[in-house]
């Protein structure tokens, strides 16, 4: 398998993941071990490369940027997204505990393996593993907004969930569910529904293009704090993706259709005399248990690949 390939299969799990609420591309892209290859080669796209351009060339602005490496990602996750986003929503409604397991099982293995690469635990770090498991606690419990999919919305919309993506933990879908924006932008990607996508998109490139710069650069100066900070951000997701959950309100979506509001999370056992439904254990384990695997099998690439 060449290098390419490789890459446009991570782009591939990161596009996945990034559908789903409570997921985030930024922990597929930090397992797999691209991570710092990705914000580094996004910081590179800045109003300097024209005059590159000009001096040296096509070829070397390319070679800067590292251009085939992120139009190989990007590719990856743009196909993944089209291409998924119809049997994610379908597993969404009629496997939820299943497909919630698979994502609880590689996010906790994932807190694992960011974690494990810290070195020398500190008071200054715990407290940076706090504040991120804090923060993203805040996220996942706050209420979802109603704005309409005007385009400057979705393109705001865009900005803040791109940013979102890029930080393992915080889910850029998520993000938009919260704007209530998630509906109008999975139905514009599976209905192709070019113009609205394309606000989206733009929108993705601007915020992109400005919180890589200070991402990056928090990853250079603070390397500890930063990594105990995004292990703290997956920690406080594991609540939101708990797979058996009870709905305590419902909402109207810009389609007039009802989705859960606020939930709580139940133990297996409440969940099925609650519900009156089947908690799907064995399934949940077993899908569990694929998520574990498929982390370890990023992070075996990612080190061959390293």
């Amino acid at each position: 398998m060449t290098l390419d390939i490789k890459t446009f299969l991570k782009g591939v799990a990161m596009g996945a993941a990034d559908v789903v609420p409570g997921v985030s591309g930024g922990t597929i892209a930090f397992i797999t071990g691209i991570y710092d290859t990705l914000l580094e080669s996004v910081r590179r796209i800045n109003p300097r490369l024209f005059g590159l351009w000009r001096q040296q060339g096509f070829k070397v602005v390319w070679n800067h940027i590292n251009g085939t490496f992120l139009v190989t990602l990007l590719s990856g996750i743009g196909i993944s997204i089209a291409s998924l986003a119809k049997v994610i929503s379908y597993l969404l409604v009629n496997q939820p505990i299943g497909l919630w397991s698979f994502f609880f099982g590689l996010i906790l293995i994932s807190i694992v393996h960011i974690g494990k690469q810290i070195e020398g635990w500190s008071p200054q770090l715990l407290l940076s593993l706090l504040v991120g498991a804090g923060f993203a606690y805040l996220i996942s419990v706050a209420n979802p907004l109603a704005l309409d999919p005007t385009p400057i919305n979705i393109l705001i919309g865009g900005m803040i969930a791109i940013c979102a993506m890029i930080l393992p933990g915080i889910s850029g879908s998520f993000i938009l569910l919260l704007l209530g924006l998630y509906a109008p932008v999975l139905g514009a990607v599976k209905n192709a529904e070019l113009t609205t996508i394309a606000i989206f998109l733009g929108g993705c490139v601007l915020g992109l293009l400005s919180f890589s710069h200070l991402l990056s650069f928090l990853l250079r100066r603070f390397h500890g704090a930063t990594l105990a900070f995004l292990t703290g951000l997956l920690i406080g997701t594991l609540g939101k993706i708990w797979p058996w959950k009870q709905t305590l309100s419902w909402r109207i979506n810009s389609k007039g259709e009802q989705v859960p509001l606020l939930q709580e999370n139940l133990m297996p056992g409440q969940f099925e005399s609650i519900t009156g439904e089947p908690n799907q254990l064995y399934l949940a384990l077993a899908c569990a248990g694929v998520g574990f695997m498929v982390v370890l099998v990023l992070e075996k690439v990612g080190q061959r690949q390293g």
